[in-house]
């Protein structure tokens, strides 16, 4: 289901792009022409964005066919049909860049964290997000995290406490930022603190953190902070993770892993839409 904040971003990235009106479509295809459109993965990729896109086509045109026959978090390979539009040529055509960003995009941030959890298979640890997402994008691109086998942080500032390093120096130390918060937050909060030493590591545990950020710790050093811990709270590593180190970080016995590339870095995948005249012009493909 699209929530009215995807509502809004799609209509937005709709106008954006139509503005007064698709010149080079009105002046080349009939009014009339009809078609089939065929959306497909040009590599092998893991799908997102198919409702998204979906929506993309009704908006322009509410009397267009639009099926989705590849389910968001399926794995497709070059080739595969992503999405099947019939109905009139124009509007088909004024939809699909639209339609083709946001699959490319999605489809690139399902694809690059399913690269991290198979990376990880066989651990304990779970591979998270952040809040580096595109402005206006965050739900979409979480929901994208999602269907490649991640797990959601925090959707924003409103809904975890994240006590950080400059909160921590702006209160004089962690057991003081802890005893804060508490004084203030519902007690369906959970606390989480971001630590840089084994030292701080320390005083969160004896505030009674939930959670514990290890930041830009060495593997080595997370197995002596997950030592610490003792099962007593959640511990996350996060700062420098890649395809190359994540399996050794979460080898250390951390829980999780939170990656900001998945969403700031993810590579938009190849997918493009081929028009499947009916009647009323020549088949082509769109570019």
């Amino acid at each position: 289901m699209i929530d009215f904040q995807g509502e809004t971003l799609i209509r937005h990235a709709l106008s954006e792009d139509i503005g007064s009106g698709d010149v080079t479509t009105q002046a080349v295809i009939p009014e009339e022409a009809t078609g089939r459109a065929r959306i497909i993965a040009k590599e092998s990729l893991v799908v997102a964005g198919t409702q998204v896109a979906q929506r993309v086509f009704l908006l322009v045109d509410p009397s267009l066919k639009v099926g989705i026959l590849q389910q968001d978090g399926s794995r497709a390979r070059p080739g595969d049909l992503l999405l099947e539009v019939s109905g009139g040529v124009s509007a088909m055509l004024i939809a699909e860049r639209t339609a083709v960003n946001f699959l490319q995009r999605l489809s690139g941030i399902a694809t690059l964290t399913r690269a991290f959890v198979g990376r990880v298979a066989g651990t304990s640890a779970r591979i998270v997000d952040t809040r580096k997402t595109t402005p206006g994008w965050r739900l979409l691109e979480k929901a994208a995290v999602r269907a490649g086998g991640g797990y959601n942080h925090r959707f924003g500032l409103y809904d975890g406490v994240l006590i950080k390093d400059n909160h921590i120096a702006a209160v004089g130390g962690v057991g003081p930022a802890v005893a804060a918060v508490r004084r203030k937050i519902p007690h369906t909060l959970r606390i989480e603190v971001e630590v840089e030493t084994l030292d701080q590591l320390d005083e969160a545990i004896a505030a009674g953190a939930d959670t514990v950020l290890l930041d830009n710790m060495t593997p080595s050093v997370m197995v002596e902070a997950v030592r610490r811990a003792g099962g007593r709270l959640t511990l996350e590593a996060s700062g420098g993770i890649n395809l190359d180190n994540v399996r050794e970080v979460a080898e250390t016995g951390v829980d999780l892993i939170s990656v900001g590339a998945l969403t700031h870095s993810a590579r938009a995948v190849d997918i493009s839409m081929e028009i499947e005249p009916v009647s009323g012009q020549s088949a082509d493909r769109c570019l």
